[in-house]
């Protein structure tokens, strides 16, 4: 089962989220909110695994809610659904700590197989977003990825995973076991001192200005 947790301040919105994962099999609306003020008690008591946040809530940014959320609780991922598509946004969002980032246009059954692409290990982004981001790493200085000492390999992996692409998905794009991958991944994580999907990503972007 997966525990899904929604921030979200459009009413109308919220509630058509939390009946499309009620209705869904394998899925379960553990928390539902309209702002981030009671954030981290309420992740404490429901214990979600992923969060479907909005970026424009009031108060509290979303992009600083993933940044709280991910300090409190490094187990939860969080899932970015906003309107918002600008460069800006999305590596602000990404280096916030957001493993996947949607539109809010994005297609009921598009979003449930974002949700379970995330738990599956991917990182889920909506296609112009993905463009984007992949954009950002072609037009990078070389340099700036040949310091971390990445092998062709890893290089290829790492641009898998900001393809949203699941280590399952990896594993089949390269022939060989999900262990292997992960071993790859595990290095990657080693050599750009990281722990995480979106921090790797984070730190290849880190010096690009948006």
């Amino acid at each position: 089962m997966i525990k899904v947790a929604i921030v979200e301040d459009n009413s109308a919105l919220r509630l058509s989220l939390e009946q499309l994962f009620s209705k869904t099999q394998g899925m379960q609306c553990v928390a539902s909110l309209s702002n981030l003020m009671n954030v981290l008690s309420e992740f404490k008591r429901s214990e979600p695994d992923i969060v479907l946040m909005d970026i424009g809530l009031p108060g509290i940014s979303g992009i600083e809610g993933v940044r709280t959320v991910k300090s409190n609780f490094d187990t939860i991922h969080v899932l970015m659904f906003t309107v918002f598509e600008d460069d800006e946004k999305i590596f602000d969002a990404i280096r916030a700590g957001a493993s996947g980032y949607l539109l809010k246009r994005t297609p009921p059954e598009e979003i449930i197989d974002a949700v379970k692409e995330l738990h599956e290990g991917g990182a889920p982004m909506s296609p112009s977003i993905a463009r984007k981001v992949i954009h950002a790493f072609q037009t990078q200085p070389s340099q700036a990825i040949t310091d971390y000492q990445l092998t062709g390999r890893e290089k290829e992996i790492l641009y898998s995973l900001v393809d949203g692409l699941s280590y399952k998905k990896i594993a089949e794009k390269y022939f060989v076991s999900i262990s292997t991958i992960r071993t790859h991944i595990s290095n990657i994580y080693q050599k750009l001192h990281v722990n995480s999907k979106s921090q790797a990503v984070a730190k290849v972007l880190q010096n690009k200005s948006v």
